[in-house]
């Protein structure tokens, strides 16, 4: 599992944080708006069996696959050879040794190798969700439109509900707006004494990227 999804929401997002709840409302709800436009635009243009995504990442792994030899194991499994490389590949299953073809739900360049020997069409070993209608029934409700506040109906019980900040201490310091980067993106700047010019007090990078 990855963050990936919440950091490009917290991306998009990043200018409208310092807003008041109503306008940050408000501006959520036209990004999703050009979102889901944008998205429902391009499957209604698409003309083949996958989305666009998807068909050009079916077509990059048949590309990948010209070079590979089959040999067939047993019913519905096959070898698929990448150089000196073996690979298992079970059409049954939708499955293959390199772990592409199950995690993807779409055929890895070993899965293509085995479909074009044995005259197999991608579409049936293609996940469902990446199909043209599906992706069509996935942006077919429109994001309404927040009305003008003049025009809002609140109920009186809402109007009369307090609304109270939460009870808890603030850290102290400084509000922190970027996130806590993982040890892995981090790039070390330790000093070091230098093998090549025997001085200290600089990293890696500022040598290498020294004027000559």
């Amino acid at each position: 599992m990855t963050s990936n999804i919440a950091e490009s929401i917290n991306a998009a997002n990043r200018d409208a944080r310092e807003l008041l709840v109503m306008r940050l409302l408000e501006y959520m709800t036209n990004l999703l708006q050009q979102w889901n436009n944008k998205n429902r635009k391009s499957a209604m243009e698409t003309s083949t069996e996958l989305g666009e995504k998807y068909d050009k990442l079916l077509r990059e792994n048949l590309i990948a696959s010209e070079q590979m030899t089959v040999s067939r194991a047993a019913e519905q499994l096959y070898i698929v050879f990448e150089g000196v490389r073996r690979n298992i590949v079970c059409l049954e299953e939708g499955t293959c040794s390199c772990g592409k073809f199950q995690m993807d739900e779409l055929p890895c360049p070993h899965a293509w190798a085995v479909l074009k020997n044995q005259q197999l069409k991608p579409g049936q070993y293609c996940s469902f969700y990446y199909k043209k209608d599906k992706l069509l029934r996935t942006y077919e409700f429109p994001v309404n439109p927040m009305p003008d506040e003049s025009l809002w109906v609140i109920p009186i019980e809402v109007m009369e509900d307090v609304i109270l900040p939460p009870k808890g201490r603030r850290n102290a310091g400084r509000t922190r707006n970027e996130r806590l980067r993982p040890a892995s993106e981090k790039e070390s700047t330790r000093a070091f004494s230098c093998s090549m010019c025997g001085q200290g007090g600089h990293n890696r990078k500022t040598y290498k990227n020294r004027p000559k």
